[in-house]
């Protein structure tokens, strides 16, 4: 078992090595990975919770590793929020990955293919100043297909949102993401 672990690691290491210096710059390009955030909700209450997301969209034919990998070699997909002074930010739940044995690979490989959704809750303290607070998150990935893998990248966004007071209305958002239920 760890034999094939060194195999698929060396593999992947080579693989990336050559690709990198020998193919040409147009097949160099990362797989065209979105990244986008999203909150359930069009502002954000002093005092309260508020559901947010980050979505990854994956181009069909490409997968990258989930947060929780079957082995040491393969590089997880992680996400870090930055955000304003006192704002709390709960740890990020991610999506069970899809366990799939590819070609290059003596054993199964936990994948996120599609569109996989790492969601959080953000609270802004009561005395939080009304106003856009805004949130930065990165997310750190590795892109492959079935015959490659591309050097890990990390993708910045910035995640603004409206803080309002506590007795002002919010409506629920982003349904396709968070459901309807407020």
């Amino acid at each position: 078992m760890t034999r094939n672990i060194f195999r698929h690691a060396l593999f992947a290491t080579t693989a990336v090595v050559i690709f990198s210096c020998f193919a040409p710059p147009a097949a160099r390009a990362q797989a065209d990975v979105k990244v986008n955030g999203f909150y359930s909700t069009n502002k954000a209450q002093q005092g309260r919770s508020v559901e947010a997301a980050v979505v990854l969209d994956i181009p069909a034919g490409f997968h990258v590793n989930a947060n929780r990998v079957t082995n040491k070699f393969s590089i997880p997909t992680t996400l870090k929020i930055e955000a304003p002074g006192g704002v709390r930010v709960s740890p990020a739940a991610f999506p069970r990955g899809k366990v799939q044995k590819l070609s290059f690979s003596n054993e199964p490989l936990s994948l996120y293919e599609g569109r996989p959704v790492l969601r959080f809750n953000v609270t802004f303290p009561a005395n939080f100043q009304t106003g856009v607070a805004e949130l930065r998150a990165k997310v750190r990935y590795q892109a492959c297909n079935n015959e490659v893998c591309y050097p890990p990248t990390t993708r910045e966004i910035t995640m603004p949102i409206s803080v309002v007071a506590a007795s002002e209305p919010v409506k629920r958002i982003n349904t396709q993401v968070f459901g309807r239920r407020k």
